[in-house]
């Protein structure tokens, strides 16, 4: 059930509107009222103190991984929104790699009802781009988005075959819908763990170069330009991808891209405990590629923060790093390790907040992630000066695979509005 909400006093960060102003927000109906300094609210009306708090729309996540169907001992929409929600997510696309792979429409409308039935946050199905994720034959791409996909992406596993790759990206054109591509030559990083350089060879660890990435970000520029598809590169980690980039949106291809937080605070140095929550695929890499990210966050060649969070069970890191599954979780520790940019003076706080809301927003092509009036009331408060400590305890997250446990941060999510109903993070925590 909505409610009638008065949000009072807090810095309002708009990047769609061009809004940063103290303020107070109104909503109705689930819906954004009215926006001002001081407004004055005839009638009975939850009424939040949010000085000294965000005010920004709900952030987006382009990358979840849900897990459900197939993998609930590692995750569920019940529990990965719930982490959403604990990070201030109010959106979330959830990748295709399930058990059955959401190649069809069968397993799209599941994910929905699920995500209706027990979801804390809006869930985004993306479908693959081929059968079972194979990269043999494509998927019935007017079936998944009619059923409610909003992009196409066989993540975990990238499309080798270039002709089927190109006639995905002319599929997608007509239904005008994005291919978000996961960057990676399979001949390239076979057997890899980890960052080929010096650290995999200190370590006597097989190593992922570079250019296995770099290699693929290329094909997909050059089929994006032939084909005049939107095409999205995901989990950008290296420099070489960020050059690469940089100067196809120069060129003017219609490319965007998207970064962890883990690529941009930690490097392959963070393997040399032989940790497998430092295990990632694409691998952690040098320092200079990790300044390289920032310097491509900063100029606007990579548009957007997404998590790629990756549950995986507690059984299956904790083995030897080789065996151990790529991946880490992501929704509840992304906003802060995001801050760390804005903290370092890296970026301001309004394109921070661009890179989390109306970009990905826009990547998608859906009219969330700004606070418009009259526009669906997500909004996320935030306490950016609060710290807190990751703890593993706390998590919302049936899965703790996470390498900042025991991190002290800024920048505290005090709850969030979905669709007009307020969800404190205090109440949801039991504080």
């Amino acid at each position: 059930m909505t409610e009638r909400i008065l949000i009072q006093g807090g810095r309002i960060i708009d990047p769609a509107a061009g809004r940063d102003a103290v303020g107070d927000l109104l909503i109705e109906e689930g819906v954004i009222r009215e926006i001002g300094p001081r407004l004055s609210v005839k009638g009975s009306c939850q009424k939040i103190d949010a000085a000294g708090k965000l005010v920004v729309p709900g952030l987006i996540d382009l990358h979840s991984h849900l897990r459900e169907p197939g993998f609930e001992y590692k995750e569920t929409v019940a529990t990965a929104t719930a982490a959403a929600a604990a990070g201030g997510f109010t959106t979330i696309c959830a990748m295709p790699n399930t058990n059955p792979i959401n190649d069809n429409q069968s397993v799209t409308e599941f994910i929905l009802e699920r995500a209706k039935a027990e979801g804390k946050v809006h869930v985004l199905p993306v479908g693959a781009i081929t059968k079972g994720s194979k990269g043999e034959e494509l998927a019935e791409i007017g079936e998944l988005v009619a059923a409610g996909c909003v992009a196409l992406s066989d993540d975990g596993r990238p499309v080798m075959n270039s002709e089927l790759m190109r006639r995905a990206m002319e599929y997608a054109k007509i239904f005008d819908v994005p291919v978000i591509d996961h960057c990676e030559d399979l001949n390239l990083s076979a057997g890899g763990v980890m960052f080929e350089g010096e650290v995999s060879t200190a370590l006597g660890l097989k190593g992922i170069p570079a250019a296995s990435e770099t290699v693929m970000v290329a094909r997909d520029i050059a089929l994006a330009e032939l084909t005049g598809a939107k095409v999205h590169l995901a989990h950008i980690s290296c420099g070489g991808s960020v050059h690469l980039i940089r100067e196809a949106k120069r060129r003017g291809i219609a490319v965007t891209a998207e970064t962890c937080p883990h690529y941009f605070t930690l490097t392959d140095d963070r393997v040399r405990g032989f940790d497998a929550n430092a295990k990632m695929k694409p691998p952690l890499a040098t320092r200079r590629d990790l300044e390289e990210i920032r310097a491509g966050l900063a100029d606007g060649t990579i548009d957007a923060i997404a998590t790629d969070h990756a549950p995986h069970a507690a059984q299956e890191k904790e083995c030897e790093i080789d065996h151990a599954p790529f991946g880490i979780i992501g929704l509840e520790t992304a906003f802060s390790l995001s801050l760390m940019l804005v903290e370092e003076g890296l970026l301001t706080l309004p394109a921070l907040i661009q890179k989390m809301t109306e970009n990905p927003a826009r990547i998608i092509g859906k009219k969330i992630g700004q606070l418009g009036i009259g526009d669906r009331a997500d909004v996320t408060l935030i306490d950016p000066a609060a710290e807190w400590v990751v703890d593993a305890g706390h998590f919302k997250s049936k899965s703790k695979n996470s390498p900042f446990i025991g991190w002290k941060m800024k920048g505290r999510i005090a709850g969030i509005v979905l669709s007009g109903v307020w969800k404190s993070a205090d109440a949801e925590a039991g504080r």
